[in-house]
């Protein structure tokens, strides 16, 4: 089994290391210093006299700090170690590493404490790849600190290293030769700068050991600004809380907007400004985190597509996919300067939009991005529709680009029932769904706010004739569900997969489907008992480790969740939640990305995905919309309205000081006893 890792973050920053704070990374692993899209220290080694310490334990309670305890190995069980090291380490702009070695005998102790530095840095792509550098490395000492730079014609990165004590700088490593008197202790602070445009300034300075997350408040005050929980199911307390502190530690601020925080996608792979994740989680985070859902629709706004690009896959109104800033982006090999290969987060952007109105009362906001709304609208009609069929579908425009432009963007995700792979251009449902809802949602802003009554019948109409036209062209008669997709031919594309659960969560199922499709989502075939598969037991292209197809996908499940409670089926959507959250404790109560989609009959307790990332921003908002599709919160005449649907599991759920253009409101709920 591989050893833990240690993740820390803050902003654009991480650290990825092993159990007792050492960097030693292989060329595909996501261990090292990250900032940027590039990764600054791909070894940081601290040896005593030749050799690594041993583990004692680690402290990681903070997400932007850890702690290490460490003693050299004495070579014999018998024999007890007379030093210790403690590794005290600070994220922000690079890291601030405090080393203290305890001398703890009645003799002196003389030691050789070295730390091996070296980088290989790789783009985050190349991480992800494992692909070749084309510039050089170079190593030099300037002062009093190691320098470990990279150069590729005009692109320059470099680390600087430096300590606080004396310090001998030899070939990639930091050397401390020490005498410690008896009883006594020795440290020092080492400082780790990136240079990408310009150096670094860490946030720390030499003696500060109080980690000060980026989030422009303390954590302290971003978990008592959230509604305070209460449950008598104690597992659901430590998943909330582990929730409101993951979606604070993935906060980032881009430098599209100054001082705009919005969420990454997750760690350590996403660490980025992605259109549809930060969309999704906004949307679950708006009644605990209200402002994330403003700025990220500001930012998005702000980097709107203006001209056509086909390598970019840029068009006017379009809402990006990936922003990027590391070599290979920089050189064009790589088209993330934006990239804008997705297809729904622009009628995502339309449908948050709208949410934030409903739950905010922020019409400002509403009439501030009217340009872009609109603009996104049109993109919609224009381009989204290749062949002005009514329907939005999608093709790569070169081989750099992302076969798959919906969430499931693998390159193999939209498969027939037998197992064969659908052809392009691909029209899948959900997207369609999102389309519905965001054509129904923008007609309310445009006669409520806009004063544009024209615009708000017109995308009345479209959202009723693209619901009748989808019910006839999707539904699948003799399978009781909607297609996954429409394929090149206008196909049937007849798997079942989970995807005709945001079908429920958009709106765009009629009545008389909705019962068979509920039944579907919570049968044996997609329901493992710990969520809702991503593709259906018995498909010919079913594997429940396979990314998209037969794995379990928390922010999935929860989307099916609300999709099911808004079509009134909230037991169902309630044996969703229960579930999930058990799954969570499983995973010290964080949801990872995905996980393994084996039924609970058989494993009895949910499997991890190799490649999940954790923490991951959707997947940390899915206990958050869970709450809400528990207690049945939805903004109602300006005031909060509480329709709650607790399971057997839960005797007691409220949640007090829900945020909202009521100002403050609680929304506490009791099960009704079994007679």
């Amino acid at each position: 089994m591989p050893d833990k890792t240690i993740s820390i973050l803050d902003g654009s920053t991480f650290v990825v290391s092993n159990r007792s704070g050492d960097i030693d990374a292989l060329p595909d692993q996501p261990h090292g210093l990250f900032y940027k899209d590039t990764r600054f220290l791909s070894r940081w080694i601290l040896t005593v006299d030749g050799s690594r310490p041993n583990v004692l334990s680690t402290d990681e309670s903070d997400y932007f700090a850890a702690q290490f305890f460490l003693v050299p190995p004495t070579g014999s069980i018998y024999k007890n170690p007379y030093l210790s090291v403690i590794r005290k380490r600070l994220v922000g702009e690079g890291f601030h590493e405090d080393v203290t070695v305890l001398n703890h005998d009645a003799e002196e102790a003389t030691l050789e404490l070295r730390v091996e530095a070296g980088s290989d840095f790789a783009d985050l792509f190349e991480v992800k790849d494992a692909l070749v550098k084309k510039g050089e490395t170079y190593r030099e000492v300037r002062g009093r600190e190691l320098v470990l730079g990279y150069r590729r014609e005009q692109f320059v990165r470099e680390v600087l290293i430096g300590s606080s004590a004396e310090v001998e700088i030899e070939e990639g490593a930091l050397v401390f030769r020490l005498r410690i008197p008896p009883r006594s202790e020795w440290s020092t602070c080492l400082e780790v700068r990136p240079v990408a445009e310009q150096v670094c300034v860490l946030k720390y300075g030499h003696g500060e050991d109080v980690a000060r997350p980026n989030i422009g408040e303390s954590l302290e005050h971003w978990l008592a600004e959230a509604p305070e929980l209460e449950t008598d199911w104690d597992d659901l307390e430590h998943v909330y809380r582990r929730s409101l502190v993951d979606l604070a530690a993935l906060r980032f601020y881009p430098d599209v907007l100054p001082g705009a925080s919005i969420p990454a996608a997750g760690l350590p792979w996403f660490m980025a400004l992605f259109g549809r994740d930060s969309l999704i989680t906004s949307y679950q985070a708006l009644p605990f985190a209200p402002e994330l859902a403003a700025t990220t629709l500001r930012v998005l706004a702000a980097k709107q597509g203006k001209a056509v690009d086909r390598y970019r896959e840029e068009e006017p109104g379009k809402i990006l996919h990936e922003l990027r800033f590391g070599e290979l982006t920089v050189f064009g090999e790589r088209p993330h300067s934006p990239y804008y290969g997705t297809y729904d987060a622009t009628p995502l952007f339309l449908v948050l939009l709208d949410e934030v109105a409903r739950w905010t009362g922020d019409t400002a906001l509403v009439r501030e991005l009217e340009g872009p709304a609109r603009a996104a609208l049109g993109w919609i009609d224009e381009y989204g529709d290749r062949d002005g069929d009514g329907y939005i579908e999608y093709e790569r425009n070169t081989e750099s680009g992302l076969e798959n432009q919906c969430w499931k963007d693998s390159w193999n995700s939209i498969l027939s029932a037998d197992g064969t792979l659908s052809t392009l251009p691909r029209a899948t449902c959900e997207i369609q769904g999102y389309v519905y809802d965001a054509k129904v949602r923008t007609a309310g802003l445009a006669r409520q706010v806009w004063g544009d009554p024209v615009l708000a019948e017109r995308l009345e109409g479209e959202a009723a004739d693209l619901k009748a036209r989808f019910d006839r062209d999707f539904w699948l008669p003799e399978r009781g569900f909607f297609a996954l997709a429409l394929d090149g031919e206008k196909r049937p594309v007849d798997s079942l997969t989970s995807n005709i659960g945001h079908l429920l969560w958009s709106g765009i199922v009629e009545d008389d489907k909705a019962a068979l499709v509920a039944g579907h989502l919570m049968g044996e075939k997609l329901f493992s008992g710990w969520g809702v598969r991503t593709m259906a037991v018995g498909e010919g292209g079913y594997n429940p480790i396979e990314y998209h197809n037969g794995t379990v996908w928390p922010h999935d499940s929860s989307l099916v969740a609300a999709g099911l409670a808004r079509y009134g089926y909230r037991e169902e959507a309630a044996r969703i939640a229960v579930a999930l959250v058990e799954a969570a404790a499983y995973f010290d109560f964080r949801l990872p990305e995905v996980f393994a989609g084996y039924s609970r009959k058989r494993t009895n307790f949910p499997v991890e995905y190799p490649t999940a990332s954790s923490p991951q921003a959707w997947a940390t908002g899915t206990p958050l919309l869970l709450l809400r599709v528990l207690l049945g919160l939805e903004p109602e005449n300006g005031a909060l309205a509480v329709d709650p649907h607790l399971p057997a599991e839960i005797g007691e759920l409220g949640l007090r000081g829900v945020p909202g253009r009521w100002g403050r409101a609680d929304a506490i709920a009791e099960r009704e006893p079994v007679t």
